[in-house]
């Protein structure tokens, strides 16, 4: 990173470390004193939306109309670390993420997302982890929670839409709820996996986020089977989200991931 960026990450990040600071200890300290942590919520959606604005990110919004009441799992296709900020700046509900582990440990967001009770996940589990992590997204789903799920694992490296996981599916069978698709936009290109900045404002700062219908799990059938139905009518439905917010969608989709640790859990 040269001078210039290095200024620019300075910039945006010191102030993104005081607001989170800010609003962590609004949601520590009132949070437990709030009626179903209403604090913790109120805390967590006004840190997005200001962080999102003093970055420059306008998020236009549409279909928010189609979120049933809960529970339901919110399945959105991941761009970008922003995605967290644009997501909880819109979508409604008193959802929970399905959050890297590794997040749990960072001061003030860390001991927010524990409090708030936002889901642990660790990618590097192997199956029995898998297997935990989906009955910590059940327990969720049960308790009358929505749950927020970023499929594909990770963030993409090129902005399109990449195979998903099986994971927060197995929890909606299970549960028996709906999945409701939701595509984003215009993140990949603020920035992109790796960058530590967003640039100098001269880019697209727009983002579009859309949501569709929700999708409802056969109730017939062997679990895997309706696990593989559900994801793969969500995975259609989010790549058609993506391209109706102008994402580049290939015509023909990447196949299938194969031999899941999720699927064997």
């Amino acid at each position: 990173m040269d001078a210039q960026g290095a200024w620019r990450a300075t910039r945006q990040w010191v102030p993104f470390a005081a607001r989170t600071i800010a609003y962590g200890t609004v949601s520590l300290t009132l949070g437990p004193l709030t009626a179903d942590r209403k604090a913790s919520l109120w805390a967590m959606r006004r840190w997005c939306a200001s962080s999102a604005r003093a970055l420059n990110i306008e998020v236009e919004v549409s279909g928010t109309e189609n979120v049933p009441a809960a529970p339901f799992v919110y399945c959105s296709n991941h761009q970008s670390v922003l995605d967290i900020l644009v997501l909880g700046a819109v979508l409604p509900g008193d959802y929970k993420w399905a959050a890297k582990r590794s997040l749990m440990k960072i001061p003030f967001l860390g001991w927010h997302l524990t409090l708030a009770g936002h889901v642990p996940v660790d990618r590097r589990s192997g199956s029995r982890g898998a297997a935990e992590v989906i009955s910590r997204f059940e327990k969720t789903l049960t308790g009358g929670k929505p749950l927020l799920v970023f499929p594909e694992g990770t963030r993409s490296e090129d902005g399109l839409v990449r195979p998903f996981k099986n994971g927060g599916f197995y929890a909606a069978v299970r549960a028996g709820v709906p999945v409701v698709p939701v595509a984003l936009e215009g993140t990949y290109r603020l920035m992109k996996k790796g960058a530590l900045e967003t640039g100098d404002g001269t880019t697209m700062r727009r983002v579009a986020v859309k949501v569709g219908a929700p999708i409802h799990p056969k109730k017939e059938g062997r679990e895997a089977q309706r696990v593989a139905d559900l994801r793969d009518r969500a995975f259609t439905a989010v790549r058609e989200l993506h391209a109706a917010a102008g994402g580049y969608v290939p015509a023909t989709p990447p196949p299938a991931l194969k031999d899941q640790p999720e699927a064997r859990a």
